[in-house]
């Protein structure tokens, strides 16, 4: 006669819902990180709200948030720790200042725009309004615009039109005309042609560099000087230097 202890009783079925392996919550975040990333709703939507933002720091700043959140490495929007920061500033702040002198001087006259920028013709010698510019300049154009246009657009469209040299220079163009159509409703047709210039010259850097933050120091040494020219009623007198 056997004992019942030899027949180990047998474990009651698992029911469906216990079986089922529940994600964890880096799974969870995984497939959001690549919803965000991808084009899909989320990916849309995400789009689309840094795209209406309507000051370019906020946009910025939205685009920070979606790569942190999306987990898409810093290099891909261009934010590459230079080797020198000193030199990455030297060089930014010629190439930007330069830029904005050939422009002024020899670029928009041939082009035919107006010697002085009517838009910002309130800042000849206006000292109130100087540190609020300077701001703007530096936040709103360097870093903000530098960030949507160049960083967030080139890997958005780059993981579209992918990574050839006609698909970078697509890119290059594409977004240097965006770049000149949001300038048309405050500059007019003058702004948008310098940049159109300005987004072709920036944007061609970034598409063989891939780094940005000297592009954000040359955007705000452009802008400052452009803002130093008005202010000191200079304009006329550089855009008459080499055409008379």
């Amino acid at each position: 006669m056997t004992s019942d202890s030899t027949n180990p009783p047998t474990a009651a079925p698992t029911s469906p819902a216990e079986g089922r392996v529940r994600p964890s919550s880096d799974d969870r975040d995984d497939r959001i990180a690549r919803a965000l990333r991808g084009f899909g709703p989320l990916g849309l939507l995400a789009m689309l709200v840094i795209v209406v933002a309507f000051n370019p720091a906020i946009k910025s700043l939205l685009v920070l948030a979606w790569a942190w959140r999306s987990r898409t490495p810093w290099r891909d929007i261009g934010y590459v720790r230079p080797r020198s920061w000193l030199r990455t500033l030297m060089v930014g702040l010629v190439l930007g200042a330069a830029f904005k002198l050939l422009m002024e001087a020899i670029v928009m006259p041939l082009l035919g725009a107006p010697p002085t920028n009517s838009a910002y013709h309130f800042l000849v010698g206006n000292t109130a309004v100087l540190p609020a510019m300077v701001l703007a300049v530096i936040v709103g154009a360097g870093f903000g615009e530098e960030t949507f246009f160049r960083g967030y657009l080139f890997e958005r469209l780059g993981k579209l039109f992918g990574s050839s040299v006609s698909a970078k220079t697509s890119i290059v163009v594409l977004t240097s005309v965006v770049f000149a159509l949001v300038h048309i409703p405050e500059q007019g047709l003058a702004g948008a042609e310098q940049a159109l210039v300005t987004g072709l010259a920036f944007g061609s850097i970034f598409a063989v560099t891939g780094r940005l933050f000297p592009l954000m120091i040359a955007h705000a040494a452009f802008d400052l000087t452009a803002v130093a020219i008005i202010y000191w009623n200079l304009e006329a007198v550089v855009a008459h230097l080499v055409f008379r």
